[in-house]
């Protein structure tokens, strides 16, 4: 500290060294430089962090600097009274998560508000602490709430939800009972619940991600699909006219794109090519015995248009493919006629948002492609497309996941973030899930979130708080090549969240990343978190990003990092007044996410025993069913 005017000058040590420098001279002592006596002379480079005044109670610290100190001022170290008042300072101090062993050990405590509105990042190696940190955040938060609120007799009305792909965090909230656990294969017994996140909430530009679809073909007929499943087309077990009238609507659909693009009128091989296209579209439409007379008519005038349109389009020399406006109008109407009379719905027209999530099976969306891919000329294409989503609705680890008509958006807005003024903690197990699927789901998941935060803040003019916790965050927001021309899952969840890092705090959806490789993380993700909580850190690229990720003035303290023991960590950013170092509170080992180091010498040496039932394994792998315990 360096004394001033209005108190002191708060600066963080960053270097400090002792120089050896001749004897400093004097006036008065002519012979004094005969002798060559050593002189220390001690320097030291501080970094201002704020002010220290006193007051009626004590000290109060203030960040940021009014007056500077002077050439020549001396400079003293605090006392633990002053050391305490520095780390235990700012406004908000509200959830208590650790001591500072540098500063007296002082109380560290934090504003929810600063640490999870504007994102967290946790980080360090593995071993470090920092899956107890994440379970300690969450849980302390909660006892400090519940604890205000003992006062006032209400229930706490908070959201947290975890996306946890090892597994980790089932034991470590095992005692809440308002914690809902979602896992992929659910046992009796274990009070977990089946994992859902059903195939229509995805959007056209996850499963492009993960089809790997071209955005030239592939996404154009993905597109088509998912508007025609989503309005209630059903292309499995129909009668001849309702796959008639399936047909003619998408005839039309067609139609009408062609219509805006002017190929019936532009001139040239694009017009002849959709002359030949349209005689080709209409081969389709036949009537049969079984269809009524009103139907057969529609058929009729319709086949005596396209032979009008045939005669007018044949023979030698010169032939003028282009139709006018009056042609493809009316051709249109009678088309529209054959889809009424098929038992269409004039609804099954209007404006359909392909990212609607309303309800519809894989099945039918496997026969929405192809279909759609014959009337749009691409079936050629779809080849390769068409395996991927059939071997994913195969996968009996994926199928109940994901193959669910009947599941309600309310219910699940509701069990997965929380209901009205009630306590809600969401741990989602994607441990044993398919790795290619893990991706899409997550984002999924997210996407779904930050779409209801965005919609509860229209309709209500306010946000609704939620914290949204990446455990292992380098699997979901892993840094990618923006010029791939195709994006797979892991390049869209990456991109969701993302999108949740720049926009979310708008919407009251905080992020906590924790992760052992921050240089694998997306750099946009990881420069949108204003508060880090760094664990130790020995690899050197790692180091090196967290020091650009820093202001300068920080630097100095991240020195320590490669030598923090486990649950020690560097508190640093917005929701610290200063940075500290601060070791974390102790969880009971009941407490604790399930990632302890292994007990190698133990096990050897018999003091814990590990009984092995590879047969038990085997069988739960291979789904197959104790026929001892069912008898």
């Amino acid at each position: 500290m360096i004394p001033i005017d209005l108190g002191f000058v708060v600066g963080q040590v960053s270097w400090i060294t002792i120089q050896r420098s001749p004897y400093p001279k004097r006036s008065g002592f002519q012979d004094f430089g005969l002798i060559d006596l050593p002189f220390p002379l001690r320097k030291m480079e501080l970094q201002p962090l704020g002010t220290l005044v006193g007051t009626e109670n004590g000290y109060k610290f203030k960040r940021g600097l009014e007056t500077f100190p002077s050439v020549g001022d001396i400079v003293i170290l605090p006392t633990e009274d002053q050391l305490k008042s520095i780390i235990e300072s700012g406004e908000n101090r509200r959830v208590y998560i650790g001591k500072s062993p540098l500063m007296g050990n002082a109380k560290v405590m934090i504003d929810p508000d600063r640490l999870f509105g504007r994102h967290l990042a946790i980080l360090g190696n593995t071993g470090s602490g920092k899956s107890c940190s994440v379970a300690g955040l969450i849980r302390w938060s909660l006892e400090s709430t519940r604890q205000q609120l003992a006062k006032e007799g209400e229930s706490i009305n908070s959201r947290f939800i975890v996306l946890d792909p090892n597994g980790e965090y089932s034991k470590a909230f095992a005692d809440k009972a308002n914690a809902n656990i979602y896992t992929v294969n659910v046992e009796e017994g274990d009070g977990k619940k089946q994992l859902q996140v059903p195939l229509w909430f995805w959007n056209t530009d996850e499963w492009c991600g993960f089809t790997k679809a071209s955005p030239k073909t592939h996404r154009t007929t993905i597109v088509h699909a998912l508007k025609s499943v989503r309005s209630g087309v059903q292309f499995e077990e129909q009668t001849q006219e309702r796959e008639l009238s399936n047909y003619v609507r998408t005839i039309i659909s067609a139609l009408d794109v062609s219509i805006k693009n002017g190929l019936p009128w532009i001139g040239g091989g694009k017009t002849m090519g959709f002359h030949n296209l349209l005689m080709k579209w209409c081969e389709g439409i036949v009537a049969t015995d079984d269809f009524s007379n009103e139907l057969k008519t529609a058929i009729s005038a319709v086949s005596s248009k396209i032979v009008e349109f045939q005669g007018t389009r044949s023979g030698s020399g010169f032939i003028d493919y282009t139709y006018n406006r009056f042609e493809i109008n009316d051709l249109r109407t009678l088309l529209y006629d054959v889809f009424l009379q098929a038992g269409g719905k004039e609804e099954e027209f209007l404006p359909t948002d392909e990212d609607s999530p309303i309800p519809f099976t894989g099945e039918n969306f496997v026969r929405s492609i192809e279909a759609n891919a014959e009337i749009l000329n691409t079936t050629e294409y779809v080849v390769t497309l068409l395996p991927r989503i059939k071997t994913l609705l195969s996968d009996v680890r994926v199928k109940k996941v994901i193959d669910d008509e009947s599941l309600n958006l309310n219910d699940w807005l509701s069990n997965y973030i929380g209901a009205d003024n009630k306590e809600s903690l969401t741990i989602i197990d994607l441990s044993l899930f398919p790795s290619d699927v893990t991706s899409i789901v997550t984002a999924v998941i997210a996407r779904m979130v930050f779409e209801a935060q965005q919609r509860y803040l229209k309709l209500n003019k306010q946000c609704l708080p939620t914290v949204l916790i990446m455990e292992e965050a380098h699997y979901f927001v892993k840094r990618y090549n923006d010029d791939a021309e195709n994006t797979g899952p892991t390049t869209q969840c990456c991109k969701v969240f993302e999108k949740i890092a720049r926009e979310g705090r708008k919407f009251g959806l905080g992020l906590v990343l924790s992760s052992q490789r921050p240089s694998e993380l997306s750099p946009t993700v990881l420069s949108q978190c204003n508060s880090f909580l760094l664990h130790r850190i020995s690899n050197d690229r790692d180091q090196e990003l967290v020091h650009r990720l820093l202001p300068d003035n920080m630097r100095g303290i991240l020195r320590e990092m490669p030598s923090l023991p486990s649950q020690y960590a560097v508190l640093l950013g917005w929701a610290s007044e200063l940075p500290v170092m601060v070791k974390m509170r102790t969880l009971p080992k009941s407490q604790c996410p399930q990632s302890d180091d292994p007990d190698y010498w133990d096990v050897w040496t018999r003091c814990k025993e590990r009984n092995i039932n590879w047969e038990q394994i085997a069988d739960e792998w291979q789904n197959k069913k104790d026929t001892q315990t069912e008898s």
